[in-house]
């Protein structure tokens, strides 16, 4: 029996983002339009509650295999790209059908990593989107496929998702996939499988249970959703991973219903800038700390100063995300750099004040302020599958 009350949980949802997979959209003589058609009406439905909508959409390259007529996921860049070309006209078309028969204007929005890595260009990418709802237009997103490569890819929409959801202080994700939920096993294959009705911390069970649950027209799976889930969480957010096939699922769960897994939030949520950094931004290299500094960031709350650095591999601007390992190996934090790579190996061992007489400016004493800085520690939910490395 589940003891969390949904419907205590969904009052104060204001704003949620709902991801629709590949697996829910595509039907096997192209898209499954009865399903659109239901899921748009509920969420007119969700949008009479005063509550704002965002969708994250998969679907187009799925679309534009069946378009074209191809049967299987092509595996090169260049072929996915012009695949998404093909098949993302056609779903943000029937998109815009189906909400304009319930007189809702929709807009595209197509993302890449890279928009959000940039500091500027997330603030801008969430302007937009806040401007969108102020003029209660439903934004679907989806990853810009036909130009991303794999330096700057999402991984998959579960991820977009979750990033989507904090930079839009979402209060809850949806995920509807082509199942019930989260299973014991997989449901599919196994008749006695179990649905988790609810999450309330995200360990080595429950990553188990996930990575035995695949996914098909898609690059995610259920462990993909499970991390997904996991990074909302950190940002003290729910998320509910849902059957989207089944008619009125959106409007079962806004009344309550205990449709699907509920996966709980975390309950001293990290804030929306160090989430950013935690989880947005792509680390781009890594600096070995000493004994010493390890104990100052993670015992007393520290910044890391020069004195504590004992190596620093690849090279890295100032403003870049980078990895904080310790001298055994063991990933310590991760962090916003005031120093490029070049400068941090002349100034690495030596102290503040002689910052300024070795490289002729000083921009901070500190060369990863506290503020800028994200724990291992503080994402860690009781198990091992949350790493800083994405």
């Amino acid at each position: 029996m589940e003891k969390v009350s949904r419907k205590d949980l969904l009052k104060s949802v204001k704003r949620v983002v709902v991801k629709v997979g590949s697996g829910v959209l595509t039907a096997e003589n192209g898209l499954n339009m009865a399903v659109i058609d239901d899921l748009t009406a509920d969420i007119c439905s969700i949008k009479e509650k005063k509550i704002e909508v965002i969708i994250v959409s998969s679907g187009a390259i799925a679309c534009g295999l069946k378009k074209i007529g191809i049967l299987k996921r092509p595996q090169s860049v260049s072929q996915q790209q012009a695949m998404a070309a093909v098949g993302q006209s056609s779903l943000i078309m029937a998109y815009e059908e189906a909400f304009d028969r319930h007189g809702h204007k929709v807009a595209q929005v197509l993302l890449t990593r890279d928009d959000l890595t940039h500091r500027r260009r997330y603030l801008n990418a969430r302007n937009t989107l806040f401007t969108l709802l102020s003029w209660k237009i439903i934004p679907i997103i989806n990853e810009n496929d036909t130009v991303v490569v794999d330096e700057i890819k999402f991984g998959d929409n579960d991820n977009l998702s979750a990033m989507v959801t904090n930079l839009t202080e979402s209060q809850l994700l949806v995920n509807l996939t082509d199942i019930d939920g989260l299973f014991d096993m997989d449901p599919r294959i196994y008749k006695e499988a179990k649905l988790i009705k609810t999450v309330k911390k995200i360990d080595r069970k429950v990553s188990r249970f996930a990575s035995s649950i695949p996914g098909f027209l898609g690059t995610g799976g259920m462990a993909s959703k499970i991390k997904a889930a996991q990074k909302v969480a950190l940002g003290g957010v729910p998320t509910i991973i849902a059957n989207g096939l089944k008619p009125g699922i959106l409007k079962k769960i806004f009344m309550g219903h205990q449709e699907g897994t509920l996966i709980l939030p975390k309950d001293a949520a990290l804030c929306t800038r160090k989430h950013w950094i935690a989880f947005t931004k792509s680390p781009k290299g890594e600096i070995v700390i000493d004994r010493g500094a390890e104990k100052a960031l993670v015992k007393h709350g520290k910044s890391l100063l020069p004195s504590g650095i004992k190596e620093v591999k690849g090279r890295f601007r100032l403003g870049n995300s980078v990895l904080l390992i310790s001298e055994t190996g063991k990933e310590i934090a991760v962090g916003m750099v005031n120093y490029h790579s070049t400068d941090i190996k002349k100034i690495m061992g030596v102290k503040s004040v002689d910052i300024e007489s070795i490289l002729g400016f000083k921009h901070d004493d500190e060369v990863i302020h506290r503020d800028n800085l994200v724990l291992a520690n503080q994402m860690d939910q009781g198990g091992d599958i949350c790493h800083l490395r994405v």
